[in-house]
């Protein structure tokens, strides 16, 4: 996040009347004995420091500090928690401004800042998260707080939910989701993955760099809302362990594929596809079918509106699947050519009819993602068991590899 999107994140809830300026350091203001509600001072406060570094790739510090809904702190409180959080991670003498956010079940602080100091030095952020997680348990010691490390191991369980920004700790409820989707479902591309995580409110990114002359692929997380905005500020998978990383989740999709290729799980969702295809007037009402089977559908898109992936996420099988991989009758040329064609079918027309009988009427205009997606409207709808053939399959595997051994 920039320092403009962090400083109208925060001075949006405060004019919303849902947050308030707490306090600041080295700010400039225009009342007293507290920074100016003007954000265009406020961004006039770190200029000068970020002018004299451009090239910092991430100049900017956006902390999110929250107590435990139990933990009733007051005003000045909140002030000398940030300010001693702030010295503890070498960031005193820094410009930084505190704002109380109050519009959750726990009141909890955001402090926006710059990591470059006057003379447009980098501050330094070696070992970052473990001198974090240091100066908090201090700072509970220090204020009497509940232990938030103890919270969490009295509290392991991981629920699948969406999550939702305006109930606060957001850190913690992205880590309990991130767990319960990596305990319960399997992928086996990132983009997958990702789509997934959509559906539940998360963005991850992979990010890449150069450490010590070595090249990285790191992942950070944010929480978004039901339309995809990003409403939080990004978190490195290490705040929540090596498993959520990109080595990790690499190792974890190549295990995945491996069992895909060798039968133990596939697909079984190509014939609620076709039913629902068959039955829908419009791409909304498809995606409101495969609802009601409890599959949800990504469509990725460009900025003309062109689907370029689909993803299909099967919650009753726990798997998930770019469409491609179920055969080419289900990619994203096929769906972005059929639903471009049923678009253009006038609504007095459209009104009513199913698929099926829409595709009789007006199958004159012909292409080869069209005549695909003719092939989907015919497709037998008889489920198959995979398990079944699966294990068909490791039964057929096992007498060959007996045949070889003489058995």
């Amino acid at each position: 996040m920039n320092l403009y999107g962090a400083l109208a994140y925060n001075h949006d809830k405060v004019a919303a009347g849902t947050a308030e300026i707490l306090s600041g350091s080295r700010m400039i203001s225009d009342r007293l004995g507290l920074p100016s509600e003007d954000i265009r001072l406020a961004l006039l406060s770190f200029e000068n420091y970020l002018l004299a570094n451009r090239n910092t790739e991430k100049p900017v510090l956006h902390i999110s500090l929250s107590p435990a809904p139990e933990d009733r702190l007051s005003h000045t409180q909140l002030e000398e928690l940030a300010a001693r959080y702030m010295e503890k991670m070498g960031y005193g003498d820094q410009p930084y401004i505190v704002y109380k956010h109050a519009d959750t079940h726990n009141a909890h602080i955001h402090i926006v800042s710059v990591c470059v100091d006057g003379q447009g030095k980098k501050i330094s952020d070696a070992y970052e998260y473990r001198r974090s997680m240091t100066a908090c348990r201090e700072l509970e010691a220090d204020f009497g707080l509940r232990n938030g490390a103890d919270t969490e191991r009295r509290n392991p369980k991981a629920e699948l939910r969406k999550v939702d920004a305006s109930l606060g700790d957001v850190r913690h409820q992205v880590g309990n989701t991130l767990k319960a989707v990596l305990e319960s479902y399997r992928f086996q591309t990132f983009g997958e993955y990702n789509a997934l995580l959509s559906t539940l409110n998360i963005e991850a990114k992979q990010v890449r760099g150069e450490y010590n002359g070595t090249p990285y692929t790191g992942i950070v997380y944010s929480a978004t809302d039901d339309t995809g905005k990003v409403v939080s500020p990004p978190f490195k998978s290490s705040r929540f362990g090596k498993r959520f990383g990109n080595e990790q989740l690499e190792k974890r999709m190549l295990m995945n594929l491996k069992d895909l290729k060798d039968g133990k799980w596939a697909p079984s969702i190509q014939a609620d596809i076709v039913r629902a295809l068959r039955q829908a007037d419009s791409r909304k009402r498809f995606v409101e079918l495969l609802g009601q089977r409890r599959i949800d559908v990504v469509f990725r898109e460009n900025e003309r509106g062109r689907i370029y992936g689909v993803t299909f996420i099967d919650h009753n099988r726990r798997e998930v699947f770019n469409g491609s991989r179920m055969g080419k009758e289900f990619s994203a040329n096929v769906f972005n050519d059929y639903f471009k064609w049923l678009e253009n079918i006038p609504e007095k027309e459209r009104g009513g009819h199913s698929a099926t009988e829409l595709w009789q009427h007006h199958r004159h205009e012909s292409s080869s993602t069209l005549e695909l997606a003719a092939g989907i409207l015919s497709m037998e709808t008889n489920p198959r068991d995979y398990e079944e053939e699966a294990f068909a399959r490791r039964m057929k595997k096992k007498k060959k590899a007996g045949r070889k051994r003489g058995i």
